[in-house]
């Protein structure tokens, strides 16, 4: 079979789908990116974007969340009956700033804007999304996949390399690869949501407003201006509610929130809604041959704690570095599985902390019941992983901790999130900057960051790096506090720790000689002593390395 460009097929234009194709094209694979609807889907949907995900977008270099995107509002419920404050409370749990943690809080953006962000980033590489465009089916071998799509009734074969499903929760590809998706249907849980506008009298734009209580009748309204300038997202819940009938039409949500809030409110419109109901569901594997899937494609569950699209993006990062390596030639097709064995674990444990949450808020009829640090998701790790090396933790020393772990700043191993550290001052070359190890971080080469008393110390292990292709290997030195920040001629970067951030993050005694290999997608490859565990780490990754 000939394959023609792009090499790639993302199925699904959702902020998975979207951030798969970006990852890839950064990584200079050309993309092929389609969605069976005629135009982007509008409203807010899940709009949590948690701090390990604000990672993800920072790496890909898509600052928008975080500068667009809105600190959640204080949850305010209220008395029985009335507009009278009854308690002030948080969605989210509280975190101290640390310089090893950039984003210490979520950020909220409807996936309506985040599509749009994450196209533009796409069209920055030529690449737009062919709306309107369905997968039908396909056929693999061994050289390639051939797919059959069909476009204003028009049908077209397709021959590429790889296909990504990131076509939601009745997803084609996940269908057609006959992956299982075992779980359970909640027929107790059912939610009202959209998108509305309306004004109501003492109704502030400050709060995020709550009356009444998540099992008997209750109504969640979140201000938003994404929408418009009296434009709000709604939940409505509870069992006394007719939720099947009210989400068949729009007089009878106004009706209901009318009920619910003790003002006069006038309405404008019901921008969009949907019937949801608790699905809690995974599949088998992430992949089958040269086909993947991602995101709803993979796992749906309960939308408390927000973390299925967060786990859709990170699904996806996780794929696009690898996928990359494997269509340059640089890294075997045996690569690829670790993207199915490094995220199901991850993935079977975000369910069990959804549906916690989920139950607790049912016991309590509180819907911020139950939610803690976690949900951050900044202690997920992959230590697990076949693939990670690391050589100062014997198996007697490592710690037992699940795939979604905690976030311990005093332990660090490989398989970790690689953390952050700031005012680094870059001496190479005629001026002196500073940067922060994220700024380094990059989804298309590995960072190798070597710890060392001077740059003398270095030299050794940075000549057995010269093997390994530039393009997607970069080193930096990292030198303590004490050493010299006279410019230096050096071909790699050289970083003076001036206040300590990154020897204190990495657990790095000064006159240590530590070696951190930082992966594509921000994890800690390998943590080990000089030039041969190097070389032992990237004998797992590439190619005749």
């Amino acid at each position: 079979m000939t394959s023609v460009h792009p090499p790639v097929l993302v199925v699904g234009a959702g902020p998975v789908g979207l951030v798969a194709a970006l990852t890839l094209l950064q990584n200079g694979i050309p993309v092929r990116i389609i969605d069976k609807d005629h135009h982007p889907r509008i409203g807010q949907r899940g709009v949590g974007t948690w701090p390990r995900s604000l990672e993800v977008y920072n790496f890909l270099d898509v600052s928008e969340v975080n500068s667009l995107g809105k600190s959640p509002p204080p949850l305010r419920s209220y008395k029985p009956g009335t507009l009278e404050p009854l308690k002030d409370s948080s969605m989210d749990p509280h975190m101290e700033p640390s310089p090893a943690i950039p984003f210490h809080g979520p950020k909220l953006m409807g996936q309506q804007l985040l599509d749009v962000v994450l196209r533009r980033h796409l069209e920055k590489f030529s690449c737009s999304v062919e709306m309107g465009t369905e997968l039908c089916s396909f056929e693999q071998c061994d050289e390639g996949v051939t797919a059959i799509l069909a476009k204003n009734g028009i049908s077209e074969t397709f021959d590429t390399k790889w296909i990504i499903g990131a076509d939601g929760a009745k997803s084609v590809v996940r269908k057609q690869l006959g992956l299982t998706f075992l779980g359970e249907t909640r027929d107790d849980i059912r939610i009202v949501t959209g998108d509305i506008r309306l004004t109501g009298v003492g109704l502030d734009r400050v709060h995020w407003h709550r009356f009444g209580n998540f099992n008997e009748r209750g109504l969640s309204l979140r201000a938003t201006d994404e929408i418009a300038e009296d434009g709000w997202q709604y939940f409505l819940y509870g069992s006394e509610l007719d939720l099947t009938k009210i989400a068949e039409s729009e007089e009878l949500v106004f009706e209901t929130i009318a009920l619910l809030i003790p003002t006069e409110i006038t309405f404008e419109k019901v921008v969009w809604m949907s019937d949801f109901r608790a699905n809690i569901r995974m599949v088998n594997k992430f992949s089958e041959g040269r086909v993947f899937v991602a995101g709803d494609a993979a796992h749906v569950h309960s939308p408390t704690g927000g973390q299925g699209l967060n786990s859709g993006v990170q699904d996806a990062f996780n794929l696009g570095w690898k996928l990359a390596l494997v269509q340059k030639g640089l890294a075997d097709k045996s690569l690829l599985e670790t993207y199915s064995a490094e995220r199901l674990p991850v993935i079977s444990e975000m369910l069990e902390v959804t549906t916690s949450i989920l139950d607790k808020a049912t016991a309590s009829g509180d819907l911020s019941a139950g939610r803690s640090p976690v949900l951050y998701m900044l202690g997920i790790n992959c230590r697990f992983s076949i693939i990670v090396l690391d050589e100062f933790v014997t198996s007697v020393e490592r710690k037992p901790i699940g795939a979604y772990g905690v976030l311990d700043e005093g332990h660090l191993e490989a398989g970790d999130r690689a953390p952050d550290a700031p005012n680094m001052l870059q001496v190479g070359g005629a001026e002196l900057n500073t940067t922060t190890l994220f700024g380094l971080y990059r989804p298309w080469y590995h960072t190798m960051l070597v710890f060392a008393p001077s740059l003398a110390d270095a030299t050794s292990i940075l000549g057995a790096l010269e093997v390994y292709d530039k393009s997607v290997v970069r080193s930096a030195v990292v030198l303590p506090s004490s050493a010299s920040v006279t410019p230096v001629a050096s071909p790699d970067l050289v970083l003076v720790d001036r206040e300590g951030y990154a020897y204190s993050a990495y657990l790095v005694e000064a006159g240590q000689t530590k070696v951190f290999v930082i992966r594509p997608d921000g994890v800690i490859g390998a943590i080990v002593h000089g030039t041969e565990g190097v070389k032992k780490y990237f004998s797992k990754i590439f190619l005749d390395a």
